[in-house]
């Protein structure tokens, strides 16, 4: 269950590199993006289960990557990361699909325990999916 790929977005390099340590120790596989564009550029490209976005980020910021992301795949989990406590644009998230949010600095225990249930929501609906295609075959 712990074995799953998330992406980490954050213009925040030393903040990046702690979660990635932190997260590989528990056994996920990360990729990193520094910014929106890049974020979506992996996601194209590379099989992603769940993202970890950061909310202010230079160029594309946040709930502008959520809604790119929410095209590309709509069945894609994203918590959001805010550092700045703002009710509207974790509400915004919410609405755009976001799975859920946490305020940064994050702690690693909760951002693990929804990591996994993110992990856990995206595979129950695949699965439904994939029930459904084959009922309609």
């Amino acid at each position: 269950m712990n074995n799953f790929n998330v992406l980490l977005v954050d213009d925040e390099l030393e903040f990046l590199a702690t979660l990635v340590k932190r997260l590989t120790k528990r056994g996920l596989n990360i990729s990193t993006a520094k910014n929106g564009e890049d974020a979506l550029k992996i996601i194209g490209g590379k099989v992603i289960d769940v993202v970890v976005l950061d909310v202010r980020m230079p160029g594309i910021d946040g709930i502008q990557t959520l809604r790119e992301i929410k095209k590309k795949d709509p069945l894609m989990e994203v918590i959001m990361l805010t550092g700045h406590a703002s009710v509207e644009v974790a509400i915004e998230g919410m609405e755009l699909g976001a799975f859920d949010y946490l305020m940064k600095p994050a702690d690693i225990d909760e951002l693990f325990y929804k990591l996994q249930d993110a992990f856990k929501k995206k595979t129950i609906q695949r699965e439904k999916i994939k029930k459904l295609e084959e009922i309609i075959r």
